[in-house]
């Protein structure tokens, strides 16, 4: 890793999803995406616990939602799907790495959000989709 003045941030980082895993494993680049139907170039995460709560809420699985606290392994950047694209400036804290990440805990309980604003933001991701313009950079 990068000398700590030159990190992007300190973290803690999160990883949202439906996969169960367990401490000690390595969530990597090129398996299949939580969003779509193909693999990632990268794996993705967060330093803040409101982004990793909607990874996991919308991750396309019916299983348990779960927010893993992450360390990455190697150099990251910041997601330009939300950097650039809706929140400029990156607000969420929002990375991504071709580098693995190791989990090294998970979050025992968390305060999802409501059904009424998952479904909200479903149907926003639906109309942009039907737009054409929910299209992740990978």
């Amino acid at each position: 890793m990068n000398d700590k003045k030159d990190v992007l941030d300190l973290g803690p980082f999160f990883h949202g999803t439906k996969a169960a895993l367990k401490i000690g494993d390595l969530l990597e680049p090129q398996h299949l995406s939580n969003y779509q139907n193909k693999k990632s170039n990268y794996i993705y995460f967060t330093a803040t616990l409101e982004a990793a709560k909607w990874g996991a809420e919308l991750a396309k699985s019916e299983s348990k939602e779960r927010i893993y606290i992450v360390e990455p392994l190697g150099d990251f950047e910041n997601d330009p799907n939300l950097t650039d694209k809706r929140f400029p400036g990156n607000p969420t804290r929002s990375y991504r790495s071709k580098s693995p990440l190791k989990i090294i805990a998970e979050l025992g309980s968390w305060e999802r959000h409501t059904d009424e604003q998952i479904n909200q933001m479903l149907a926003s991701l639906q109309k942009i989709t039907e737009e054409g313009k929910n299209v992740i950079y990978d």
